[in-house]
């Protein structure tokens, strides 16, 4: 059965669902592919590197949807999605990612709009709604962020700065750091502490379950409203022990270490002592990605990652979850 490689929804014989097509645009109801194979797109990310502010080692491009054409567009600025493209050396990044982002939201972690589509030669790429740019006319709901519908949409850019940047770190140096010492930064900036501290705590819990090992400074952010600064939305969340094979399961350390992490480690040390979350919010947290897990199974199942990675993506989780007590 094909499903639809942004929504995941049964499509038949089509490439896309419907709604997967309205999500992108209300303009069309088709997906062209996009026009460059991977060997062109990874000389585009090249070209593109020196005039984009988007930096990190997964090949990416600035683009644009454009319903003319019905498919996305690079360009070098004002585009309101990044493309994360296929890897050299590591295999299938942009399903690992997709699928982690989904389950994600499965578990009330806010996401971006986010999704995969077809180039020209059936690979896979995997998009991602910018949140630090908005529509001035319209202040819209960054999980369920849709494009706007008119051509020529006047942004603007919203404040968002990442852990590193307030820590005054690099990005040389971004895992000179610790999960502990997080914490006074959103003390001192967030506008709502306890909450963005619940928030922070959903995401290590998730990070560790999923075997996302490199969440780093910068994959941390704080996003700047009129009258309002708390966490963004989530990004940048992948199953990487399966990917590197790597041996720690976090990358900032968590009571001195970054691996043989326990419940207790993240729940009774992490949560209740140094975030200070009440014993209730640590269970109401657990509780919903507990009965997450079931549809996570399930999802992972029928994604896009060939039969070798779910198996061991389903391997990972099930190791995870017995070691959080579930």
């Amino acid at each position: 059965m094909k499903r639809c490689p942004i929504t995941y929804l049964p499509c038949g014989n089509e490439d896309y669902s419907t709604e997967g097509i309205s999500f992108l645009s209300g303009k069309t109801n088709r997906v062209s592919p996009f026009p460059y194979a991977q060997g062109a797109q990874l000389e585009l990310a090249l070209e593109f590197a020196d005039k984009l502010s988007i930096q990190g080692v997964q090949p990416k491009l600035s683009a644009k949807f454009d319903d003319e054409t019905a498919s996305f567009k690079p360009v070098q600025r004002d585009g309101t999605y990044i493309l994360k493209l296929q890897h050299r050396t590591f295999q299938e990044v942009p399903q690992n990612e997709d699928l982690t982002m989904h389950l994600a939201s499965m578990a009330g972690i806010e996401v971006p709009f986010h999704g995969m589509i077809y180039a020209v030669d059936r690979s896979l790429l995997y998009f991602i709604q910018r949140f630090d740019r908005q529509k001035k006319s319209a202040a819209q709901n960054l999980s369920t962020l849709v494009p706007s519908k008119k051509k020529r949409a006047i942004l603007h850019k919203i404040s968002v700065e990442d852990f590193a940047q307030i820590a005054s770190l690099s990005r040389d140096t971004k895992y000179d750091f610790s999960m502990e010492k997080i914490i006074p930064l959103i003390e001192q900036y967030c506008t709502f502490p306890l909450a963005e501290k619940k928030r922070l705590f959903q995401r290590v819990f998730f990070s560790f379950l999923i075997g996302n090992e490199d969440m780093h400074l910068k994959n941390f952010s704080l996003i700047r409203h009129a009258e309002l600064t708390e966490l963004s939305p989530a990004y940048d969340l992948v199953n990487s022990s399966i990917i590197v094979k790597s041996k720690e399961e976090l990358a900032l350390p968590l009571r001195g270490k970054k691996s043989n992490l326990s419940r207790d480690d993240l729940c009774d040390y992490y949560g209740r002592e140094r975030l200070g979350l009440p014993s209730s919010v640590i269970q109401d947290v657990i509780a919903q990605i507990e009965a997450a897990i079931p549809a996570w199974i399930e999802k992972i199942g029928y994604s896009f990652l060939s039969v070798e990675k779910k198996q061991a993506y389903l391997q990972l989780l099930k190791s995870r979850c017995q070691r959080a007590g579930f």
